[in-house]
């Protein structure tokens, strides 16, 4: 079964169509070229592939004529981003780039602006709003473009010490009660703090000095994985969750561990990991779910395979039960995620 790297809340997609709606433009239209079933806007368990969000920011960026989806007063003209990445090709190392980085984003946007502040070993990336604060969305993405650019232009994935944010954590929160912040533990890192000052991500100051291993070759590569998986490829690696997630992908389900196994491949005792889990808000169980779902859409998605097969692939006896759980993962049937 091919195993899909992640997927995306239908949160993001929603945020994403907001400046689609203000416009009074067809949503509709949107979600079908990109491949994303209507009906999943309105399920807020749902989830979406990298590449059905990637089709979504492209086309939202081409048909609005810009590239960060009518959060800032002033459009970010299509090729914007790619003219940035060649801008940062050129530097040193990462200091100096994400100083041309920020420079770049503070001319072509006109309410948010960035700066890079150095303080006890600390690099920060401050983030500031010149009028009112804007949604978490908008910090999220600038962040993101920021993070993954950096990130990939030294080869290697940046360790977030702490995000903060200035807006309210309870704007994250469905009426339903289902809590979408912990989508942002999973693309920042565990340590996040909402309804702040100003937002801010932090990372060691030591990475500041790495060199820039990118060129004009490899950055080929890079547009042709951006933006699909701006939101997937460069979250947090480090936590206790993200290293049961890569056992599990790594072992087909059928012969996923218990507890007590998992807890001697990834060398801490069974408590340790139950608290550092709950910490993080997770379980073991939550976490089989998640892997198996996402397991379960890409197959889904590709379509080679009948429901009986991807049901048993998943370690599922009957069809039956993979349909009453994938419809408690994502409010949908699995239907709902063949191809569109």
């Amino acid at each position: 079964m091919k195993v899909e790297r992640g997927t995306i809340s239908i949160h993001f997609v929603q945020n994403a169509l907001r400046c689609v709606q203000e416009r009074r433009m067809d949503v509709d239209g949107f979600l079908q070229r990109a491949g994303i079933p209507p009906h999943h806007l309105h399920e807020p368990l749902a989830r979406v592939s990298p590449d059905q969000f990637g089709a979504l920011w492209l086309d939202i960026s081409h048909r609005l004529d810009d590239e960060f989806f009518g959060l800032d007063s002033h459009p970010m003209r299509p090729g914007s981003y790619a003219l940035m990445c060649h801008s940062a090709l050129g530097s040193a190392n990462l200091a100096h780039a994400l100083k041309r980085i920020l420079h770049f984003l503070g001319v072509v946007l006109d309410d948010l602006r960035g700066e890079l502040v150095v303080q006890d070993g600390q690099a920060h990336i401050r983030v500031l709003a010149r009028q009112s604060a804007k949604p978490m969305f908008a910090y999220a993405t600038y962040l993101m473009m920021v993070f993954s650019l950096s990130c990939w232009l030294v080869g290697r994935r940046i360790p977030i010490s702490s995000a903060a944010f200035a807006s309210s954590a309870q704007a994250l929160v469905e009426p339903g009660g289902i809590n979408y912040a912990g989508e942002y533990r999973v693309l920042f890192c565990e340590n996040l703090a909402f309804d702040q000052a100003c937002t801010v991500l932090s990372f060691p100051a030591s990475y500041l000095k790495l060199p820039v291993v990118q060129d004009s070759q490899t950055i080929k590569q890079f547009f042709g994985e951006m933006p699909a998986k701006l939101l997937v490829k460069y979250r947090n690696p480090k936590s206790w969750a993200a290293k049961v997630r890569r056992h599990l992908r790594n072992t087909p389900p059928a012969d996923w561990p218990d507890a007590d196994q998992i807890c001697v491949s990834l060398n801490v005792s069974e408590a340790t990991l139950r608290r550092r889990l709950k910490e993080e808000g997770h379980t073991y169980q939550t976490l089989k779910d998640d892997v198996r779902r996402d397991q379960a859409i890409a197959a889904l998605q590709d379509g080679k395979r009948s429901l009986a097969d991807v049901a048993a692939d998943l370690g599922f006896a009957e069809p039956s039960a993979f349909y009453r759980a994938f419809k408690k993962w994502t409010g949908g049937r699995p239907s709902d995620y063949r191809s569109v």
